[in-house]
């Protein structure tokens, strides 16, 4: 079997589960993957067949994305020559992780596509959501990346096509230990501007940066770190606490670890806003700005005694059985497609 796989590289969350999914698809078939977008660290590990821009964004610096730069770097000639290059025809099964190009490839050609992401999990109903449920994130969430076929992933199984996170094998392995620090990923905030409000907490703090490439340095009673992998996995396990977005892969990870975690949303963006209100159901602290007063607020937190301890298994043969499960029903669908071609 010949499986295509398309990663979504905006932000490292996808890259590090879907590199988990693709090696435990590898038992099984021969897997090309590709990746868009370039706004993530994490190394792949994979051999990359097809790279293309997609249709991604930049972070900001204070809290959200950087529209002018999105738009800046976006090409809609490059986007659609890459959809109809795409040899989507090629593959026995096309899986999307919420990237467009696999997607509108296999909408475009009729061919059918597995959709596996957080991404997916938010189409259902039961999913939490904002009081204020936006309308048009909504048709966005649906018609970014459209799939077939759906396997969701989210914090609980709300629904009956949704799992539990793909917990990635370096973070079940790992030694996990308090030190006592504080370590802190919060990608749509510059480095300097974490500096100038941590320092006024007095715990020692580890922040790792998007907007810092150098070598460590230390602000008082905070030390800053250029995104890496191994280090992040290192501070990460030993902390205390973490402050991040409300993304979906590293609140998983501290979930899984039992860390103390305080979520911090970016700006406008909705899905960060529909796991927020998931996470803030399950009791963790969620604070929507950092303003004059979010040194009360995070030394209550540090105070509080608060964990939720969240058992995910091992759940990749699982979601690798779902996926191959649709091989056949897919198979199916490409030839009615086929043949009503044939007709045409």
């Amino acid at each position: 079997m010949k499986i295509l796989f398309g990663i979504q590289g905006t932000g490292n969350g996808h890259i590090s589960r879907s590199k988990e999914i693709v090696k435990e698809l590898l038992k099984y078939a021969s897997v090309d993957v590709l990746l868009s977008g370039t706004q993530h660290e994490v190394d792949m590990d994979l051999e990359i067949k097809y790279k293309c821009p997609g249709l991604g964004f930049t972070f900001g610096k204070r809290g959200g994305i950087d529209y002018m730069d999105s738009f800046r770097t976006f090409s809609p000639y490059k986007l659609i020559s890459d959809i109809r290059g795409l040899p989507v025809r090629d593959y026995d099964l096309v899986i999307t992780d919420f990237e467009p190009v696999t997607a509108w490839a296999c909408k475009a050609k009729e061919v059918p596509c597995v959709s596996i992401s957080h991404q997916a999990a938010l189409l259902s109903p039961k999913t939490p959501r904002p009081e204020g449920k936006n309308g048009f994130q909504e048709w966005v969430l649906k018609w970014y990346a459209p799939g077939t076929s759906l396997i969701g992933l989210h914090f609980e199984e709300y629904d009956t096509f949704i799992r539990t996170p793909v917990i990635r094998r370096e973070m079940r392995h790992t030694n996990v230990r308090n030190n006592g620090h504080y370590t802190v990923y919060l990608p749509s905030f510059d480095d300097k501007f974490l500096c100038s409000v941590l320092k006024n907490i007095d715990v020692p703090w580890e922040v790792f940066s998007k907007h810092y490439k150098g070598e460590s340095y230390r602000d008082g009673n905070v030390r800053v770190f250029a995104v890496d992998s191994n280090k992040f996995v290192e501070s990460f396990s030993s902390c205390e606490g973490i402050i991040t977005n409300a993304g979906f892969e590293t609140p998983s990870e501290a979930l899984y670890f039992g860390k103390k975690l305080l979520i911090i949303p970016m700006k406008r963006q909705y899905e960060q806003e529909c796991n927020a209100e998931a996470l803030k159901r399950l009791g963790i602290k969620v604070v929507y700005s950092i303003g004059s007063d979010f040194d009360k607020i995070v030394t209550r937190w540090i105070d509080s005694s608060f964990v939720y301890h969240a058992d995910y298994g091992n759940n990749l043969p699982e979601l690798a059985e779902m996926i191959l499960e649709h091989a056949s029903g897919n198979a199916h669908l490409e030839r009615s497609f086929r043949a009503k071609e044939i007709e045409q």
